[in-house]
């Protein structure tokens, strides 16, 4: 199926294109070639897993760019890295001009972004998703920042990149545990503004890098995306908005911090937090039990966790919701589903119900 070449995200002056499908990554040669032309210093930051699985596609790094590689992994995503990456594009003698390429996954597109947000105050940067999670989410709306201790992603700013360049064959050499970690961020998509997508996905049976539903699938969701972007672009909406897209990661994000990143890929803990959220959406009168049961089933046919692998500690856990960026006033708020394809946001959660929750996931006392 033939689809569209690329797509707006529409913010006004600060408006960029995602290119899609094979001639993506031929802009994005061209792109970098420009900016050298215009005589502005560019740099590229990507990581040792994709700079192993595709070496020859980073020998086609224009001369006289410069390439930083992060050890691959969410532990990367931390303040040692970042001060790593400014003393890079610092020792690049990248200037206010200047441009970075993140090439590679939600890991690097964050922390690189950030540091491209914060380096000389702010200089241009682009997303060069290689993973599925990074194509269909996090290169998408100008989230960037960094885990430390606390939480994950607690220290960021919005920096919304120039443009977004998917080129799906880079998918080829992605691990099946990574494409199906990015699953999890399309099932989420798809439930949270489009019943549709959902079953797209489930007739498509299981997707594989290849597949030839697979580029309209990425395309669907960054569409989904770049709308609520461009409706609430800092998530600053009273109920509902850009937090909607936070479907299941306030348990996710929870998971993730509490087993130590790294243990958990990110689509691994949202798709426990997807489980929590449905039932969540279940117990608040939304949903009935098949479709939390299928909404299981859908996450399971990618190897996806729906409980907790090990148990974790609840009173721990719930320390880690509380330090969650949608809090607002002390008060934690939620992410449900109204129906499979439409969601919103609820405060006012008791904590007897968030700890039975937690248990039917395997959490312990």
């Amino acid at each position: 199926m033939a689809i569209g070449t690329h797509l707006k995200v529409d913010l006004g002056d600060r408006s960029y294109p995602i290119h899609f499908g094979k001639r993506a990554s031929g802009l994005m040669w061209a792109e970098m070639e420009g900016l050298l032309a215009e005589g502005r210093p560019v740099a590229a930051v990507t990581d040792g897993g994709f700079s192993e699985a595709q070496e020859g596609y980073l020998r086609k790094i224009p001369k006289g760019i410069p390439t930083f590689v992060l050890p691959a992994g969410e532990a990367s995503k931390s303040i040692h890295s970042l001060r790593r990456v400014y003393d890079f594009l610092s020792d690049s003698a990248l200037d206010r001009r200047g441009a970075v390429f993140a090439l590679g996954g939600g890991m690097v597109g964050d922390l690189a972004g950030f540091a491209a947000a914060t380096y000389l105050r702010g200089v241009a940067y682009y997303q060069v998703p290689t993973t599925l999670l990074a194509m269909v989410d996090s290169s998408v709306g100008g989230k960037t920042g960094i885990n430390i201790d606390s939480g994950k992603n607690l220290v960021g700013v919005f920096h919304q990149p120039r443009a977004v360049f998917v080129d799906t064959g880079l998918l080829a050499t992605l691990s099946p545990r990574e494409f199906s970690s990015g699953m999890a961020e399309v099932i989420k998509t798809g439930l949270l503004g489009d019943a549709e997508l959902v079953g797209r996905v489930v007739t498509c049976g299981r997707l594989a890098p290849g597949r030839e539903e697979l580029p309209g699938v990425i395309r669907r969701c960054c569409e989904i995306k770049a709308s609520v972007v461009a409706m609430d672009e800092e998530e600053r909406a009273t109920s509902g908005g850009r937090a909607i897209l936070n479907l299941g990661h306030t348990f996710g994000h929870a998971i993730e911090a509490t087993a130590g990143y790294g243990e958990y890929l990110h689509g691994e803990a949202v798709a426990v937090g997807l489980v929590l959220a449905a039932r969540l959406s279940q117990e608040m009168g939304f949903l009935d039990g098949d479709e939390v049961a299928k909404i299981r089933e859908l996450l399971s046919l990618y190897d996806l966790p729906v409980v907790l692998r090990n148990p974790l500690g609840i009173s721990e856990l719930m320390s880690s919701m509380q330090r969650d960026k949608k809090v607002r006033r002390g008060a934690m708020r939620f992410v449900v589903l109204n129906s499979v394809g439409s969601a919103t946001t609820v405060g006012s959660v008791g904590r007897e119900l968030l700890y039975a929750l937690w248990s039917e996931v395997g959490a312990a006392l």
